[in-house]
């Protein structure tokens, strides 16, 4: 039975596979993928201690890159990965939670900055988690995207044939950021650049205005 509450929940065989993944993920992601979050994560500034969400946090990946001046509070719904995180987050200040990104259980308004990598194409409901994101930033606060996301009207035939299998598994080929957009109007676009995979996966900054 679905849980309105935890919408991952709706996902089994998703929650599953992640679980298996987790030993191998690093082998697969880390090094491919480094360069890209290093590149992403320059937008988070180092001026001010802030209060950092880090949405599927994962195995933690972004946690030796990320600016050791700020708190965070890194969220995942899967406890195996978590796990492998932890051991990355000595020389962090972490506030580690098991939770929901599509229903985080944070109050309005909360953080300073939100890191949105590589998890708004892995759930169920990308609009779902790019509004909650949204929902508990702070005006004038910004939100930190590395994904990958079709273009309006791009056909990539082969990705949205993969999507019928991958989005059950691992994640989705199908998302188109610009459909996002209208779900968080409060949001401004202040940075959209190409960063891999000839620019299948975007660098992205958005503002939230106050």
């Amino acid at each position: 039975m679905n849980n309105p509450t935890q919408p991952y929940l709706s996902n089994p065989i998703l929650r599953r596979s992640y679980s298996v993944i987790a030993p191998l993920y690093d082998l697969v992601i880390e090094r491919p993928m480094r360069n890209a979050r290093t590149q992403s994560l320059r937008h988070l500034q180092e001026s001010n201690r802030n209060n950092i969400l880090i949405c599927g946090v994962g195995t933690g990946l972004d946690l030796p890159l990320v600016p050791t001046i700020h708190q965070y509070t890194a969220i995942d719904f899967n406890a195996p990965m978590m796990a492998r995180a932890k051991k990355r987050s000595h020389h962090l200040d972490v506030n580690f939670v098991l939770g929901d990104c599509m229903t985080l259980p944070f109050g309005d308004a909360q953080f300073d900055h939100i890191i949105l990598h590589l998890i708004v194409a892995v759930v169920p409901d990308p609009i779902l988690c790019f509004k909650e994101a949204t929902r508990v930033l702070k005006p004038g606060g910004t939100i930190i995207l590395f994904d990958k996301f079709l273009h309006p009207q791009q056909h990539a035939p082969v990705r949205r044939l993969l999507n019928f299998i991958t989005r059950r598994l691992a994640t989705r080929m199908d998302v188109v950021f610009e459909d996002l957009l209208p779900a968080a109007p409060e949001l401004d676009v202040k940075f959209n650049a190409p960063l891999l995979g000839n620019g299948w996966f975007r660098s992205i900054v958005l503002i939230k205005r106050f």
